[in-house]
């Protein structure tokens, strides 16, 4: 991930309503979310949602998959993983040995 992908992947989760539903789709799994599971579990009107939705699908952060009418979103590890790498790529100073409690802190306890 090179700077200007880390900006947007921040912008896109800058806005309250966008850092809780990707919150809450890490949280689903695999399994993700239709978009209305998320509305409803939010509080918020559909196609607001769908619209931070779209921010987050264009920064890399979510997924989707139409499933008939509907449409499931996931959280894009992949791209979660590429952000938190950005951020630690040159973490303490070359010693890998120092970043290990952080490392545990933030890897999935699934």
């Amino acid at each position: 991930m090179d700077k200007s992908d880390a900006l947007s992947a921040f912008a896109a989760l800058s806005q309250p309503t966008r850092l809780d539903a990707f919150r809450l789709l890490v949280a689903a799994g695999p399994d993700g979310m239709s978009a209305g599971e998320i509305a409803s579990a939010l509080d918020t009107r559909q196609n607001t949602l769908s619209a931070n939705l779209s921010v987050m699908l264009n920064a890399g952060l979510v997924k989707n998959r139409r499933e008939g009418r509907s449409i499931r979103y996931f959280a894009d590890t992949d791209g979660l993983r590429a952000l938190l790498g950005f951020l630690l790529e040159d973490c303490c100073g070359g010693q890998p040995e120092l970043c290990q409690p952080l490392i545990e802190n933030i890897a999935c306890k699934c």
